[in-house]
């Protein structure tokens, strides 16, 4: 089995306006390195659906969707939803098939058509909370995989990894206090959405790391906490928020860490993935906006996925 590569034209269309770091360019970045190193051969390359509006209940509330449907229906330009994020009239379809990216990977992973999957979206989502968009995020994707795994795909533990710069607040607001769900992260602290420290449930196993944190002391904090953690709760499939923003050279963080580390964190996930999940791993694009440090950052996380 291969390792599947969701996008979709929709991930380009959407833009927040000149000079905004989450931008397409993102984009042609990851898609210019994986064709430029020959990776992109390895890969089974899936145009994603959309969610359905009823799918997306599985982590937000009726009132919610009802309300960003209805707002970003009616987007006619670049329209302001916070300070951080934006919409145009093409959002709305980007969210629905970003969404619909780590759904549909979830089913053929664990359908066992793929070995596993990485899904290069746009709007990311791991801010996005049960009732709110915030930080760049609409639908959170991975809170959505994650649901439906356990809802519909009959498993019993679900773990959620989130190695990007900044909290992953949206995710816990829809996971906290479910004893199916493992979520892990790391991120930089004091930073934004500024939470995590405590963490909103039993079930949340935040590393919160001072800036100028380097390689060596992330990758102890991962060995003695995380690990140990997925070990003892032996996870039934693995999804991964997968923002490469903790990269030494990206503008919004300060963390140091390179491709080689996520090169790393990658394959530490992908052993226990082996160990107890069947190798069940579905990865969404969360941060990252130096977009050459992305790009090589995708390329080293996927060559871990698909191994080659």
């Amino acid at each position: 089995m291969r390792t599947a590569f969701f996008t979709h034209p929709s991930f380009w269309q959407h833009a927040m306006g000149a000079g905004h770091p989450e931008c397409p360019e993102r984009l042609d970045a990851i898609d210019e390195a994986l064709c430029s190193t020959g990776l992109i051969e390895h890969l089974d390359v899936v145009q994603a659906r959309a969610a359905t509006w009823e799918e997306l209940r599985l982590a937000h509330s009726p009132g919610y969707l009802s309300a960003l449907r209805q707002r970003l229906g009616a987007v006619t330009q670049v329209v302001q939803l916070d300070p951080d994020t934006a919409a145009n009239p093409h959002t709305l379809t980007a969210a629905l098939h970003a969404a619909g990216a780590a759904l549909q990977a979830t089913e053929q992973v664990l359908a066992g058509r793929v070995r596993n999957a990485f899904c290069a979206v746009r709007p990311p989502g791991h801010h996005a909370t049960r009732d709110k968009a915030m930080g760049f995020c609409f639908l959170n994707n991975v809170a959505l995989a994650a649901r439906y795994a356990l809802v519909h795909g009959g498993l019993q533990r679900v773990a959620v990894v989130d190695f990007d710069v900044h909290h992953g607040n949206g995710t816990e607001d829809i996971l906290a206090g479910d004893p199916r769900a493992l979520m892990v992260g790391l991120f930089e602290h004091p930073l934004y959405p500024f939470s995590g420290v405590p963490p909103k449930g039993d079930n949340m196993l935040n590393l919160p790391l001072p800036a100028h944190t380097g390689s060596q002391e992330i990758r102890e904090h991962i060995r003695a906490q995380w690990i140990p953690a997925l070990e003892a709760f032996r996870p039934q499939m693995l999804f991964v928020s997968a923002g490469f923003d903790a990269h030494q050279l990206d503008p919004l963080g300060l963390l140091r860490l390179t491709e080689v580390d996520y090169a790393w964190i990658t394959q530490q996930l992908a052993d226990v993935a082996a160990k107890h999940a069947q190798g069940r791993i579905v990865s969404c694009l969360e941060g990252g906006y130096h977009v050459w440090a992305l790009a090589r950052s995708v390329c080293a996380h996927l060559r871990v996925l698909a191994a080659v």
